[in-house]
């Protein structure tokens, strides 16, 4: 894996976002829709980890969200960011989060 340099990671936005809605999403075996409050707006994200978490114990959960990230679309569905996990043994996706909580939107520096 090659360096980034330090004006080109300064381009990310990495803020807390606190999940508000998430189910799954229908005809994926894979996929998660989640609605996140950023604190000045609410961003939908499309996340592989329905293999893993159950919608209902993401409810109420902080994570880490790149926010500017280009739109993609996943089975028709737009993701506007993409959240933070650290992947451990088999794949499986640990979500980021913070160690107290803070309020959404909060930069992530």
């Amino acid at each position: 894996m090659g360096y980034v340099s330090f004006s080109d990671f300064k381009k990310l936005d990495l803020r807390v976002g606190e999940i508000i809605e998430a189910e799954r999403v229908e005809g994926s075996r894979k996929l998660i829709k989640l609605v996140v409050d950023l604190g000045n707006e609410r961003r939908q994200l499309v996340a592989g980890l329905a293999e893993h978490y159950e919608p209902e114990s993401l409810m109420g959960k902080q994570i880490v969200v790149v926010t500017n990230l280009q739109p993609r679309k996943f089975m028709g569905i737009e993701s506007q960011g993409m959240l933070l996990a650290a992947v451990v043994g088999g794949g499986r996706p640990v979500l980021l989060t913070p160690e107290e909580k803070v309020p959404p939107g909060t930069p992530v520096s």
